[in-house]
C-alpha cells in the first residue's frame, strides 16, 4: 500500500530573526525542509506533500525540481491541526500509511520513520506517535500514560500542569504515523480548547482513545533526531550533529580526517577510500572526490569532480571537472567550465575561468586563463593573463601543444599559440 507523508512548513519561525522561512535557512548547504523530505523519500514516502505558508514561494523553489514533491498553502495559520486539514481539502481524502512529519526536524532518520509506519502496520494503528526523553524536555508537550502504560493522550506544554511539567519525561516529538483513511475521516473532530487557541494535531490521540481506536507510541533511541529548529543557536547545534554523523560515515568507509570537527561535507558528496580530507574543508552540491586524493586544507568545492590521486589546497572551486593525478593550489580559484586534464598543475593564486587546461600542463603562478583551450605540455609563465572579454564580447583564446609561454604575457583574445 502506498504511504503518503505531509511535512509542515508554513510556520513563521520568528527567532531565527530572518527575511526568510525558517525551513529555508540551510544546515550543510541544504535547506532544514530538504532534509525533513529526503528523509520521508529514503522511508518509501510515494507520495509527498508539504504545507507551505511563510514564504510560500521561496519553500515552492526548493522543490521545483522534484517530481514527487506536491505543496499545498496553509493560508491562514492556525495550528498544526489545520495544516494537515489544509491537505485533506486540498487533494482529497488518502489511504494508507500517514506519515505527518516537520521541516524544522532536519536530523530525523530514514530508519525512525521506517520504524513508526512498520508499528502502524503491524498494529493496524490508528495513530503511533513518535516519542523522545530530551535532557531538558521544557517546551515540548508530555506523553499521558494510563496505569497500564497505554498512551492516553499528549498535554502540550503550555497546557501542562505544573505536576504534569515536573513527572512527565517523555515527549511528543511532532512526528506521526496515521491511518490516512481514519485520519480523514476524523480531523474535523479537533476544537481550540487549548492556551493558543489553534488547532493541535495532537489532539487526535485523545481523540482516538475516546473512539477506542488503537494508538501507540515509538519512543526513539536518540532523542537528538527529533530536536526542531527554531533559532540559529539551535542551527548552529543540529549542524555540528550532522556534520559529525556524515563525517563518521566517511571515515567508516575509509576516509581520513585530520580533525573530523574542521571539515564540512554535504549529502550529495561522494568521497573515495584513502581520501583526507584536511582541515577547514567543505565540500558542496554535486562533488566527487576519487580514491587517494588529498583535498585541503582551507579549501572549498562546489559542484567539483576530482578524479583519483590528485590534490586541490588552498582552493576554491565550482562546476569543475578535475581528472587523474591533478595538484592545484595553494590559493587558487577554479571557477565554472574549469577542466583540468590529468597531470595538470594550477598553482598559487591562479584563476581558470571556463578553461580546458591539457594534459600535464601548468599554469604555476599569478596568472589568469579564461576562455581557453590550452594543450598539452604547455606552460604558461608567471603573471601572464588572457584578455579575453573587450566589454562586449567574450573571446577564445586556443593554446597548441608543448607551447611556453613566458612571463608578463597578455594575450588578447582571440589568439591562437603554437609551438614552432
Amino acid at each position: 500500500m502506498p504511504i503518503n507523508a505531509i511535512v509542515l512548513a508554513a510556520g513563521e519561525g520568528t527567532r531565527m530573526k530572518s527575511r526568510h522561512p525558517k525551513v529555508a535557512h540551510k544546515l550543510l548547504d541544504k535547506p532544514l525542509v530538504w532534509w525533513t523530505v529526503d528523509a520521508a523519500r529514503k522511508a518509501g514516502a510515494d507520495r509527498i506533500i508539504v504545507v507551505v505558508g511563510n514564504g510560500a514561494d521561496e519553500v515552492r523553489a526548493i522543490f521545483a525540481d522534484a517530481d514527487d514533491v506536491e505543496c499545498v498553502e496553509q493560508t491562514e495559520r492556525l495550528g498544526t491541526g489545520h495544516a494537515v486539514r489544509c491537505v485533506r481539502d486540498a487533494i482529497g481524502g488518502f489511504q494508507g500509511p500517514t506519515v505527518v512529519l516537520t521541516g524544522d526536524t532536519p536530523l530525523v532518520r530514514a530508519q525512525t520513520i521506517r520504524d513508526l509506519i512498520d508499528e502502524t502496520r503491524s498494529n493496524h494503528n490508528a495513530c503511533t506517535v513518535l516519542t523522545m526523553r530530551p535532557s531538558d524536555p521544557t517546551g515540548y508537550g508530555r506523553i499521558r500514560r494510563s496505569e497500564s502504560g497505554a498512551v492516553e493522550a499528549i498535554v502540550e506544554h503550555k497546557d501542562c500542569t505544573p505536576e504534569e511539567q515536573a513527572n512527565l519525561t517523555e515527549c511528543n516529538s511532532g512526528i506521526f504515523c496515521f491511518c490516512g483513511g481514519r485520519l480523514t475521516e476524523n480531523i474535523d473532530k479537533i476544537g481550540t480548547n487549548n492556551a493558543q487557541g489553534e488547532y493541535y494535531l495532537t489532539d487526535m490521540v485523545e481523540i482516538y482513545v475516546g473512539m477506542g481506536e488503537p494508538v501507540s507510541a515509538v519512543c526513539a533511541e536518540d532523542f537528538t533526531e527529533m530536536l526542531g529548529i527554531n533559532s540559529r543557536v539551535q542551527l548552529a547545534a543540529a549542524t555540528k550533529i550532522m556534520q559529525l554523523r556524515i563525517n563518521e560515515q566517511l571515515m567508516n568507509e575509509g576516509v581520513t580526517m585530520l580533525d573530523p570537527n574542521q571539515v564540512w561535507v554535504g549529502p550529495d558528496v561522494t568521497v573515495g577510500r584513502d581520501t583526507e580530507l584536511l582541515p577547514q574543508t567543505m565540500l558542496w552540491g554535486n562533488t566527487s572526490i576519487g580514491e587517494e586524493c588529498v583535498i585541503g586544507p582551507n579549501t572549498r568545492l562546489t559542484n567539483v569532480t576530482v578524479a583519483d590521486g590528485s590534490s586541490v589546497e588552498e582552493t576554491v572551486g565550482y562546476d569543475t571537472v578535475i581528472e587523474k593525478d591533478v595538484t592545484v593550489g595553494p590559493r587558487a580559484y577554479l571557477r565554472p567550465g574549469t577542466h583540468l586534464l590529468a597531470g595538470a598543475h594550477v598553482g598559487t593564486h591562479v584563476e581558470i575561468k571556463n578553461s580546458t587546461i591539457g594534459e600535464g600542463s601548468k599554469v604555476p603562478h599569478l596568472s589568469y586563463i579564461g576562455d581557453t583551450t590550452m594543450g598539452s605540455g604547455v606552460n604558461i609563465g608567471a603573471g601572464s593573463i588572457t584578455c579575453n572579454y573587450d566589454g562586449k564580447h567574450k573571446s577564445p583564446t586556443t593554446i597548441g601543444n608543448d607551447v611556453f609561454i613566458g612571463s608578463d604575457t597578455m594575450m588578447v583574445a582571440p589568439v591562437e599559440a603554437a609551438y614552432s
